[in-house]
């Protein structure tokens, strides 16, 4: 039952590397001891392997078909309470619990959080009229099993004032969607779900007189004022509008929805660069340079979003980057694991790999857990995340090779990786460069890739697998 999980996704870093920058005997040492030497800065590409197998055996374990999704600490608690009362975390903690099970070939551990999702509906429909009179259904900061949606009105609402966590998580619907393509799924289950969490959206944004929409009031979750216009919250709503746009055309329903949600997300207040250069974070320009605050909200279109990249849009990507370098490269455990897979989208390996290091030296015990007093799963998470996307990444609309991967892993291999469109991916690279990729075609989608500047676009069968290799700087198929 295991195995069967576990067993789909096999990593290998430097395989060959001298023993000699192993230590003789370093796998036969306790992981703790392990881990106490590459605090030190000595390599130990086994551990960083290990780690990243960690984060899919916690995934497996504590969130199965049919039982609860993850919390903060997964499974593992000390008690009938817990920290943060063994709730849910809306505002990135539970979502970060599931960045990296579709990739990392798990879909099937993505039920429970569908199911929990699911019972929010209802009890976030009321919170959607009675606190904002909108329709659809949202949720806030935290949450649980009972149904909770509403804000925490006896806390202090400039920090816990999320109503987009509902669309966030929504998001996690079309995501599971877009890796496996099961359309019943969608037809039966995730649509409604999308649907009226982009009704929410829409109906929550202020019609600016100058025909704009903005999200007033909204917040930075956990972080700064309360203001009428806050980046995380228009990079929610594009994405989820997104979303819903394109659910309603694989299905071929709702265009009359489809043309409102599309005018709306036209009309949205556009991402703004401030006097340092920044990815601005609120809608005047206030940020601080000095300020190394642990949530880095406002760059949510870079990651977990799509509507931020290199390639697709350089200037504003840059400003993504100016806020890393501003923020930082340590943080609290699960605050790493975050800037890792931005990093990564960033295509920066090499910093990418930085972050990998910090977050296993600073942010991570003895036991390989991640570190958030007491204890915080979801670094755990994030950080398995953040190594799969330095080597596979698929969310901008084509399958990309190896996109961050750091000059430490000059030789290695990967399989079992999955990209949307659902397609399982195995990858070679020698001497930092890609030898070969075999992908097995699930859905019989058309395959696009790309590895550096080159692209490649080829049909394929469902069910069949395809070998490709880079032949005179061209990325050719070879027959198998």
């Amino acid at each position: 039952d295991y195995t069967q999980l576990f067993g789909r996704v096999q990593l290998q870093l430097n395989p060959r590397a001298p023993m000699t920058l192993q230590y003789p005997a370093v796998t036969d040492l306790p992981t703790y001891q392990r881990l106490a030497r590459y605090r030190k800065g000595n390599p130990d590409y086994r551990l960083e392997e290990i780690y990243y197998q960690f984060g899919r055996y916690l995934l497996i374990a504590s969130s199965r078909p049919g039982n609860l999704p993850a919390n903060l600490q997964g499974m593992w608690a000390n008690g009938v309470d817990g920290p943060w009362h063994v709730d849910y975390h809306n505002n990135i903690n539970i979502q970060m619990n599931y960045w990296p099970a579709c990739s990392t070939n798990l879909n099937e551990c993505v039920w429970p959080l569908i199911d929990f999702i699911r019972t929010l509906v209802k009890p976030g429909e009321k919170t959607a009229q009675a606190y904002f009179g909108a329709r659809g259904w949202t949720a806030s900061i935290s949450g649980n099993i009972f149904g909770f949606t509403s804000p925490l009105t006896d806390e202090n609402m400039s920090w816990n004032f999320n109503p987009m966590a509902g669309p966030w998580l929504a998001t996690h619907i079309w995501e599971y969607y877009d890796y496996t393509r099961d359309k019943k799924f969608l037809k039966e289950v995730g649509y409604d779900l999308i649907k009226s969490s982009a009704n929410f959206a829409i109906d929550y944004l202020w019609h600016k007189p100058d025909g704009t929409y903005t999200a007033a009031p909204s917040t930075s979750p956990e972080h700064g004022p309360v203001d009428q216009g806050a980046t995380f919250v228009h990079a929610v709503v594009r994405e989820i509008l997104l979303n819903a746009i394109d659910a309603s055309k694989a299905l071929g329903v709702d265009s009359k929805d489809r043309k409102q949600w599309q005018y709306v997300l036209n009309h949205l207040v556009p991402y703004q660069i401030g006097r340092y250069g920044q990815l601005m974070e609120w809608s005047t320009d206030i940020d601080d340079p000095k300020d190394e605050h642990r949530h880095v909200n406002h760059l949510f279109g870079l990651h977990p979003g799509h509507t931020l990249s290199p390639i697709m849009t350089p200037e504003l990507t840059h400003a993504a980057k100016v806020v890393l370098e501003h923020r930082g490269d340590g943080a609290t455990g699960w605050s790493m694991g975050w800037k890792l897979n931005q990093w990564a989208r960033l295509q920066d390996g090499n910093h990418a790999y930085k972050l990998f290091g910090n977050l296993l030296k600073n942010g991570t015990l003895d036991n390989l857990w991640d570190t958030h007093p007491p204890f915080q799963i979801d670094g755990n998470f994030g950080g398995t995340a953040g190594i799969t996307e330095m080597l596979l990444q698929s969310h901008m609309g084509f399958i990309q090779l190896l996109p961050a991967l750091p000059d430490a892993w000059k030789e290695g291999s990967v399989k079992g990786l999955c990209a949307k469109g659902n397609f399982e991916i195995n990858i070679t690279w020698q001497d930092g460069k890609l030898k070969e990729t075999v992908i097995l075609s699930k859905a019989g989608e058309p395959c696009n890739l790309r590895y550096g500047n080159r692209t490649f676009t080829f049909k394929t069968t469902k069910g069949k697998k395809y070998k490709i290799m880079v032949e005179n700087e061209k990325l050719k198929k070879i027959p198998l």
